[in-house]
């Protein structure tokens, strides 16, 4: 009776630091989204309406900020995103040191600002991760709860990002945890619960403006293709990085290393505004263009598809902070365009645009972090009645995490794995 007692005692212990860690963590996402988004657009539209060669120098600006910061500021200390998590989760003595959380913030919001062709999902995440490794030592709960407590953390940030605190829930379990426990169901749902609190008091719109009218099942067959399609356009993200960090991490002159991969980025971008920062505003542009243009050029689609994972890349190897989330959805959305389009004109189908941008979003993200029922709220979430797409998003995201891991081969799936999910070494 009395086991049962403190039992209950921890567990109520549990909930209310899961709550108190939520709050903190949905302020911080919420205002590191809202600076971000602000400040890149103002940014973006500056160069854009006076002098387009701007943008060939500023992810140089923003990365090379970055350098200065982790040299001076933060002590030559390194982030390396989410494995560090597993890291501190996987070995009890480590922990996230504070210091996590103001770099991940600020590098985060300056590659994107400055046009770092990433998103600044991983910052979040790896932020309030640390925000919850430091309830857990400060004792507030009982000793056995720091997975619970980190996971709390990176629910309401991820919540906040998405708008979705189902989104933010999966992704902490399927993810980050990877494992279910009555401790972690008590702890995640807490956080969700705060945070879907803390998304009604503020306005939030969807990442894209656009509604869904409807999906016939004469389009499986197109969507299980396109799926498979996104799943190989992971695999090539994943390589890519790699071989990025590979060839970044043999550069020892660091104002080389910054600028090599910054400047490259910049004349990308100059090419294809749509590249810069997390591209959620030029995807926008794009899908509303090609839309009203039956006759859109697709070798544009194809390029966009191609060079985001390869700007993302060149982005984390020269120093920016970020990760996959923003990449992969976009690309995958820009591969969506292009397959209905190809299919329409080639084939005289008549699939809707909007419909396979979203489940090519949803292949290349669910392959690139391996979650598909988390990509399934995130993509869902994009526009404002995307549950309409419910069955092609998770049909997508299953059959494209299958195809990827086929592939790749296993040592290499097992690093892209953890270089896939939202990390990268900053």
């Amino acid at each position: 009776m009395k086991r049962r007692k403190i039992k209950v005692h921890n567990y109520l212990k549990l909930i209310l630091v899961s709550f108190i860690v939520s709050l903190i963590c949905a302020l911080l996402a919420f205002s590191l989204k809202e600076i971000t988004e602000i400040t890149q657009q103002k940014i973006f539209s500056r160069v854009q309406s006076t002098n387009k060669w701007g943008f060939i120098i500023l992810p140089t600006i923003g990365i090379t900020a970055i350098y200065f910061l982790r040299k001076y500021l933060f002590q030559k200390r390194k982030n390396k995103g989410i494995t560090e998590i597993y890291k501190t989760l996987d070995q009890r003595k480590d922990h996230l040191p504070f210091f996590k959380i103001p770099s991940h913030y600020l590098n985060g919001f300056l590659t994107v600002i400055f046009g770092g062709s990433t998103g600044i999902e991983v910052s979040t995440v790896v932020a309030t991760a640390t925000v919850g490794n430091e309830a857990y030592k400060k004792d507030f709960s009982a000793k056995m709860y720091k997975r619970e407590l980190v996971c709390a953390g990176v629910v309401s940030g991820i919540a906040v990002l998405f708008s979705s605190p189902v989104a933010g829930w999966l992704f902490a379990i399927e993810v980050i945890a990877r494992k279910f426990t009555k401790s972690l169901l008590l702890s995640c749902t807490a956080s969700a619960l705060l945070a879907w609190g803390v998304l009604s008091m503020t306005e939030h719109a969807t990442i894209l403006p656009f509604v869904i009218s409807d999906w016939k099942w004469s389009a499986l067959p197109f969507f299980v293709l396109l799926s498979l399609l996104g799943g190989a356009l992971s695999v090539y993200f994943t390589m890519l990085v790699i071989h990025a960090k590979n060839l970044f991490g043999k550069i020892t002159n660091n104002f080389i290393r910054v600028n090599l991969g910054a400047l490259i980025v910049g004349v990308l971008i100059y090419l294809f505004p749509a590249l810069y920062g997390d591209s959620y505003h030029g995807l926008s542009e794009i899908m509303n263009a090609s839309s009203q243009n039956s006759n859109f050029p697709l070798v544009v689609l194809l390029s966009l598809a191609l060079l985001k994972p390869v700007a993302a890349s060149l982005t984390l190897g020269a120093g920016g902070d970020g990760g996959v989330f923003a990449p992969s959805i976009v690309a995958g959305a820009f591969l969506g365009l292009l397959f209905a389009i190809l299919c329409n004109k080639v084939f005289g189908t008549q699939l809707l645009l909007l419909n396979f941008a979203l489940v090519g979003a949803a292949a290349t993200l669910s392959s690139s972090i391996y979650a598909p029922f988390t990509t399934l709220f995130l993509v869902c979430g994009l526009v404002p009645n995307g549950f309409v797409l419910f069955i092609p998003v998770l049909m997508a995201g299953l059959i494209s995490k299958k195809f990827s891991q086929f592939l790749l081969p296993y040592n290499v799936y097992t690093y892209g794995n953890n270089l896939s999910k939202p990390s990268a070494d900053c």
